[in-house]
């Protein structure tokens, strides 16, 4: 059974920084897209965040230079590095993993962890 386990989420001060984390189990994601995502209001999810197997990134343009999403393939994880946070970041992350189309649509994705909570205050 494929599980997304996300972690590393809290409050935080504008400015700060957070690391997110992402372990897989049930099986091997090295040759698999993982990407982050958050709920806005009006939309389920916002695209934050991908990185292909290979190493290649994406980012939204409200996080590009801010966040930095990377990968460790033996330990089957992928990270979401959140510097310079702001009060409109205040959102649950979710992992996704297996990308089969577009990496910024959720309907991209097979495997979606619970989410991590981040809240940024002003």
């Amino acid at each position: 059974q494929v599980q997304l386990v996300e972690s590393g989420g809290g409050l935080v001060q504008a400015g700060d920084s957070l690391r997110l984390s992402c372990v897989a189990s049930g099986r091997t994601f090295s040759r698999e897209t993982m990407g982050w995502f958050r709920p806005v209001p009006g939309k389920e999810r916002e695209f934050v965040a991908a990185i292909v197997w290979t190493g290649g990134t994406i980012y939204a343009d409200s996080v590009k230079g801010r966040f930095i999403i990377a990968r460790d393939n033996a330990k089957n994880t992928v990270y979401l590095q959140m510097n310079i946070l702001k009060p409109e970041d205040t959102a649950i992350y979710y992992c996704a993993a297996e990308s089969r189309g577009s990496n910024w649509r959720t309907t991209s994705y097979a495997y979606w962890g619970q989410g991590t909570q981040v809240t940024v205050s002003s």
